[in-house]
């Protein structure tokens, strides 16, 4: 479960992460497999759930117009607040496509005589007159994944490109574990199951979800029908169901 989005919502920050103590005790009630915070959030909300699932601190933060492009937790820092890993979030393709991979470098390098693994969420963008926008056909997330190879990241978090066949080519010709971004917002849960479902197919280790559990009416509902795809290998209607 990610709950560290930051300054991707600087101009309307959606309503699911407005209350940050009370969607964090709605997750954890759940029991998902870890959680991503920033360290701010961690410092300050993490305390009461300290121990009940992993923690996860994020320490990437930038904007995929480069408008921010910034590294805010080391990994000592979040060995201190009791992390079980660190994760980097950086974008490729574009201006400043070496300056995010050195700071991803840069992370793994640090973390290493601390043995605290490195999860790198590799975002690829396109440029146009809009500004900067994330992709996730097959061509950029194969490059992601390099990317996060050649940096030497133990995790490589990345979107979905749509179809298992696509995304199973890449994963399989990682030598870590790939897992999947849980993208934009669904329109439905079913819908952003169904994408999971695909996930699973493909032969990718997991996801990490963000907007599609806490943007849900129930956290709980969401997360336990997602842990039914995912851990249990079952349908989206029978996840749907409550029998997954």
């Amino acid at each position: 479960m990610a709950a560290d989005h930051f300054v991707g919502y600087a101009e309307a920050m959606p309503e699911g992460l407005a209350n940050l103590p009370r969607c964090l005790a709605e997750i954890v009630a759940a029991r998902p497999d870890a959680v991503t915070l920033q360290k701010g959030t961690a410092l300050q909300c993490w305390g009461p759930h300290a121990g009940k699932v992993p923690l996860i601190v994020q320490a990437g933060c930038f904007t995929a117009d480069e408008r921010i492009i910034e590294i805010l937790a080391t990994p000592e820092e979040s060995l201190r607040m009791g992390a079980e890993a660190i994760a980097i979030a950086i974008g490729v393709r574009g201006p400043n496509e070496g300056k995010f991979i050195r700071l991803l470098c840069d992370g793994v390098r640090a973390a290493e005589p601390l043995g605290l693994p490195v999860i790198a969420h590799i975002y690829p963008r396109v440029f146009d007159s809009q500004g900067g926008r994330i992709v996730s056909d097959p061509e950029n997330i194969a490059w992601a994944v390099r990317v996060g190879i050649e940096c030497g990241a133990d995790v490589i978090k990345v979107g979905y490109t749509g179809d298992p066949a696509s995304f199973g080519e890449i994963v399989s010709s990682c030598p870590v574990p790939v897992v999947a971004a849980g993208g934009p917002r669904a329109e439905t849960l079913a819908e952003a199951l169904r994408m999971m479902a695909g996930v699973v197919a493909s032969g990718a280790r997991g996801a990490t979800i963000g907007r599609n559990v806490w943007g849900h009416s129930s956290i709980g509902e969401a997360i336990r029908a997602f842990k039914a795809v995912l851990q249990d290998g079952a349908s989206p209607e029978a996840a749907l169901a409550g029998r997954g």
